[in-house]
């Protein structure tokens, strides 16, 4: 009779962590195993998956302008307008797909920001950093979609033929996919190395990469002011792309509950 009692509390208090683990973003726990010794699981996407889906788009939008262009060289609002001008008239279709391509991008890098923030939150890591991270990311998903639609608006029939509009939607474009995504980069690549560094959560080579990166990455904002500085948005945002693949796959998935609520 007394073992027949227990075994319905038993359950229900099972039940009840299940829940409680549920609530808390992990798997729940396994029938028998307590969680002080079930390693517990982020629950989400794998955001090792979606920085290579967004890597892969990318640099897909790169090759893409080699192969429509015939190899010209991208176009920078540092060159002259007629010459800006012949480019954008004889490759629109370079221009749209390169836009479709890096809009599609700009979605998993979004989702794979807020992933990386959400499993910072999982560890127990509830530091400013975080929610710099959390927006950060957001602003440059954001900021590289909005420039990605600058240059679809520049593909479209007599855009490029009247060369105040061609000029306000390229400088749009570079300002938002340029400054404006690199400089909100650096924020989530800052909020996500320095508390990993401190935990432990990647590997340190990796958060060293990350807080020098976001720092070059934060001084492109000169470029504004002095044109001559914008060699450090290339120099900030391609070594920040691979370091969003190195976090995203080290970041851990599984941690013992016995670290604490």
């Amino acid at each position: 009779m007394d073992t027949q009692r227990v075994e319905p509390v038993e359950a229900d208090v099972a039940l009840e962590d299940a829940h409680i683990e549920f609530d808390r973003g992990r798997e729940p726990l396994e029938p028998g195993r307590s969680s002080e010794t079930q390693p517990v699981g982020h629950r989400s996407p794998p955001p090792g998956l979606l920085a290579s889906v967004f890597f892969a788009l990318f640099v897909a939008s790169i090759v893409t302008h080699f192969v429509l262009t015939e190899g010209a060289p991208y176009p920078t609002p540092f060159r002259p307008l007629e010459e800006l001008q012949a480019h954008y008239l004889r490759f629109p279709d370079a221009a749209r797909f390169v836009a479709m391509l890096q809009f599609a991008a700009s979605i998993p890098f979004g989702l794979c920001a807020v992933v990386m923030v959400s499993r910072m939150l999982f560890h127990r890591v509830r530091v400013a950093g975080v929610y710099i991270a959390l927006f950060g990311g957001l602003g440059a998903s954001f900021f590289l979609g909005i420039s990605a639609l600058a240059g679809w608006t520049l593909s479209q029939p007599g855009v490029a033929a009247d060369l105040g509009a061609l000029r306000i939607a390229q400088l749009f474009m570079f300002a938002t996919g340029g400054v404006g995504h690199t400089a909100t980069l650096g924020l989530l690549l800052a909020g996500i190395s320095v508390p990993s560094l401190v935990f432990g959560l990647i590997p340190r080579w990796a958060c060293w990469l990350g807080l020098i990166t976001a720092a070059l990455a934060e001084l492109s904002v000169l470029s504004l002011g002095f044109p001559q500085l914008s060699i450090l948005l290339p120099l900030a945002r391609f070594p920040a792309y691979v370091w969003l693949l190195v976090a995203a796959f080290k970041l851990p998935k599984h941690a013992l509950a016995s670290r604490g609520p």
